[in-house]
This record gives structure tokens, C-alpha cells and sequence, in this order.
């Protein structure tokens, strides 16, 4: 898999905020098909920051109304990466 492929978007909330500032986790939208290696594989080489640990997690489909259509949103991968100290990964920086 290629590492431009891997990563899709910063996940920016309230809760990954705070994770950021104070233990160093950036959480990201990644591909449903790649692994933990490909994540690390493609933070380390696209970001050049040394990543400590990686948590994955599934997230299922949900149901959208529109009016009477019933539709489905896709499933997607979430990943929560570990920095290591005196690194990290600024998206919006001066925003």
C-alpha cells in the first residue's frame, strides 16, 4: 500500500485536541485496509516524526435519513498515534 494512500485526514475534536496537548496523540482518518505498520510506515515517512504506538478501531456504519430515503454512511478507520517526546505534527499551524 502506498503511504500516500494510508492517511486520508486529521480527525480534529474536542477530545483529539486534548489528547494532542497533553500526551502527545494525533488522531487520524486512515484506509479500512491498511495495518499498523502501514499506519507507522506512513506517519514516520510523510511527517518525519518517530511514532511510539498505534491504536486502531473500526468504525461501523450508521444509518442517515434523508426525508423518506434511508441511506447508509461507509465505515472507516480511525487510528490514534503515540509521538515521541519532542515530536509532533502541527496541521493548522498558524490558523
Amino acid at each position: 500500500m502506498n503511504i500516500h494512500d494510508v492517511i486520508q485526514h486529521p480527525l480534529v475534536t474536542e477530545k483529539s485536541n486534548i489528547g494532542r496537548e497533553e500526551q502527545n496523540l494525533v488522531t487520524l482518518a486512515v484506509d479500512p485496509r491498511a495495518n499498523k505498520h502501514d499506519i507507522r510506515r506512513a506517519v514516520e515517512g510523510l511527517f518525519d516524526v518517530k511514532v511510539l504506538d498505534i491504536h486502531t478501531m473500526r468504525m461501523h456504519r450508521k444509518s442517515r435519513r434523508v426525508g423518506k430515503y434511508m441511506g447508509r454512511k461507509p465505515e472507516w478507520k480511525k487510528a490514534i498515534v503515540r509521538l515521541a517526546e519532542g515530536h509532533s505534527i502541527e496541521f493548522f499551524e498558524g490558523v
